[in-house]
């Protein structure tokens, strides 16, 4: 089997999280790499899901029902949590 050399740019930070993960694992950088493509390969993509965090609809109405809160001014207030939960005790 013929090898290359292959340059990857990355945060040093990352770097060095990475090179520690993969040292506990029993393997270098180049060798998690490696096994990433070729799962890649054997997956015939990404071997994991890659998305957004995107909120479901039930979470889209709470934020905008607190934002409408929020900018009401008849709204009540609180100064702290004790405050708050003494009113819902009420």
């Amino acid at each position: 089997m013929a090898t290359t050399n292959v340059s990857i740019r990355m945060d040093s930070d990352l770097k060095a999280q990475a090179d520690a993960l993969f040292a506990e694992l029993g393997m270098n950088l180049s060798t998690a790499f490696n096994i990433f493509v070729r799962q890649s390969l054997r997956e015939g993509g990404i071997p994991f899901e890659i998305r957004t965090e995107r909120p479901n609809k039930e979470t889209i109405a709470a934020m905008l029902e607190a934002e409408h809160i929020a900018a009401d001014p008849k709204a009540k207030k609180y100064r702290d949590l004790d405050e708050l939960f003494a009113d819902l005790e009420k």
